[in-house]
């Protein structure tokens, strides 16, 4: 299972979210998405830990906590749904015109 870490500081590191998601278990993987353009960080991060019970755990403690100035947002990550287009990058008028 992975956590979902949502309205972070833009000034949280991985190694501020591995401190805080220590006390509840060893901390696996952070991973903290930033925008392709600007390089700077999105807001949000994934955290993983080793037992499903400690992710439980820090689900629990720290959803609506604050943290750096912000209310964080903490819940089971959900999977990635895929809005893009086809690798060619046509809109749905070309798709029609196949068929």
């Amino acid at each position: 299972m992975t956590i979902y870490v949502g309205n972070l500081s833009y000034r949280a590191t991985e190694a501020d979210l591995k401190e805080v998601f220590a006390d509840y278990g060893e901390v696996k993987r952070v991973v903290l998405p930033t925008d392709r353009e600007t390089g700077k960080m999105r807001g949000f991060a994934f955290v993983e830990m080793n037992e499903d019970a400690q992710e439980d755990a820090a689900i629990t403690e720290l959803d609506g906590a604050e943290w750096m100035g912000r209310q964080l947002k903490v819940n089971k990550a959900k999977p990635r749904e895929d809005n893009r287009r086809d690798d060619n990058r046509r809109g749905s008028w070309a798709k029609k015109q196949e068929i």
